[in-house]
């Protein structure tokens, strides 16, 4: 009898899981090497965006952790994509960072080659083709604000590639406390400082209840003119100012014993190095 022949056929059509057996067939054999596959780091960051009167705003904190310790107090979240799109980025920060400068060079490119400004859309479709392609590896939770030929846009794309287009938007560690602020003040067609103040309201709200977030608010406003990146729009934590000296005189802590040993120099050689 002729042994069977397995023949591998080609899938024609929708998602293929064949990555699933193969990754439970990896953690089983880790497991059973006591081997522990690795877990998600936990990040810090609060953005938020909203669309208002004449454009979008979009808001970010400026600290920059790395597990239980701050990194960067001043760090910059809102990312340059083109001349009427901004980003901001939160998750990894060096994989926000690539994905938004790779954005941006790629939508330069299709603009010289279409001969005409990118559109929000454009935008978002390149990004999440590109994170649905690595399946949430690549850890950035990024909304993107522009405004292009038919208005003003607010998108935010998570990490697996799925997207949101919404009239207000928040993301990170400190979103929960920041949609809340969002959900309670927003207006549609809001003027430009109710907006920026609801933003500011937001961001800060994800400060106060995130430890992983902090120093304070930075904002993007775009409109159909171009976009205005205020950097440093408010200060969250100040420095705590000292009021007095905290210099000890000698003997304000009692000594209540000492002890003093004498130390012998029994033997000293001395070699010295052969230079020539």
């Amino acid at each position: 009898m002729l042994p069977t022949v397995a023949r591998y056929e080609t899938p024609q059509g929708g998602f293929n899981f064949e990555n699933c057996l193969r990754n439970s067939s990896i953690e089983a054999k880790a497991s059973s090497l006591g081997l522990q596959p690795p877990k998600a780091r936990k990040t810090g960051t609060t953005i938020a965006g909203v669309v208002y009167k004449d454009g979008v705003i979009l808001g970010a904190d400026r600290r920059a952790t790395d597990d239980m310790v701050v990194a960067d107090k001043n760090c910059a979240k809102i990312h340059f994509i083109s001349d009427n799109i901004y980003c901001c980025g939160a998750g990894v920060a060096a994989d926000a960072e690539y994905v938004t400068q790779l954005l941006s060079s790629n939508l330069a490119i299709h603009a010289m080659s279409t001969g005409r400004p990118p559109r929000v859309c454009t935008a978002t479709r390149m990004l999440k083709q590109l994170l649905f392609r690595y399946q949430g590896h690549v850890g950035a939770s990024i909304i993107i604000g522009g405004f292009d030929i038919r208005g003003p846009h607010l998108t935010s794309v998570h990490p697996h590639g799925s997207t949101d287009i919404n009239l207000y938007t928040a993301l990170g560690s400190g979103a929960s406390a920041a949609i809340a602020v969002l959900e309670d003040g927003f207006k549609p067609d809001m003027e430009l400082e109710d907006a920026k103040q609801l933003v500011t309201d937001s961001i800060t709200a994800g400060i106060i209840c995130d430890l992983g977030s902090g120093s304070g608010v930075d904002l993007c406003v775009i409109t159909r003119g171009g976009a205005q990146v205020l950097r440093g729009y408010t200060q969250t934590e100040a420095k705590g100012k000292r009021f007095a000296s905290y210099r000890y005189l000698r003997g304000t802590t009692a000594v209540l014993r000492e002890t003093i040993t004498r130390c012998d120099l029994v033997e000293e050689t001395v070699q010295l190095m052969d230079t020539e």
